[in-house]
């Protein structure tokens, strides 16, 4: 079985370690466990790592996160992963901090990434990781918010949430997406 992991964040220095980029940290850390690295290659910076028998493929798009499906779609096509086999991990603002909800299919919710994605893979048929980055933003202040690192306060607890992501990620594809979600969803 192969499998296409999709960490979305943004590339360049000025977006390494803010919330929206919490997908990369997570796909970061899913490679590093499994001793794999990632290359730079057409669209993103791209992993293939293994785990119980099964072949993660591991991406980090350099498209931005408004273009991920360009990317998503380039894999998927070229790896031959059907959409059911595709993992998308994503910050969310409607979650609080570091709660995770897989979830198999659902709307954008309007991030542009996941907007990307369904516009250009077939829709909104396949399995999200969201991973929750809180609201604590005024009106008017997402992009900011979601553009900004993550709160001091805030730092000591990501390490554990990005590795119970990882954790996450390993048994939706060994044990499937139903008792994953039984498992993790809080």
């Amino acid at each position: 079985m192969k499998y296409l992991i999709v960490g979305l964040g943004n590339i360049g220095p000025e977006y390494a370690h803010t919330r929206h980029n919490i997908g990369f940290m997570i796909a970061d850390e899913l490679v590093k466990q499994q001793e794999g690295t990632f290359t730079n290659t057409r669209l993103a910076y791209y992993a293939e790592v293994g785990f119980k028998g099964r072949r993660l493929h591991v991406i980090k798009p350099t498209t931005y996160m408004n273009l991920s499906g360009k990317a998503v779609n380039y894999y998927m096509q070229e790896l031959k992963i059907p959409l059911e086999n595709v993992l998308v991990i994503v910050d969310d603002l409607a979650l609080p901090l570091g709660k995770l909800r897989l979830k198999l299919q659902g709307s954008s919710a309007g991030h542009n990434g996941l907007k990307s994605i369904e516009g250009l893979c077939g829709g909104q048929g396949y399995p999200r990781l969201r991973f929750g980055i809180s609201d604590n933003f005024g009106r008017g202040q997402q992009a900011d918010y979601v553009l900004s690192p993550f709160d001091k306060d805030e730092l000591p607890e990501l390490p554990a949430l990005i590795d119970r992501s990882a954790e996450l990620i390993k048994s939706f594809v060994t044990v499937g997406p139903a008792k994953t979600m039984t498992a993790f969803n809080q």
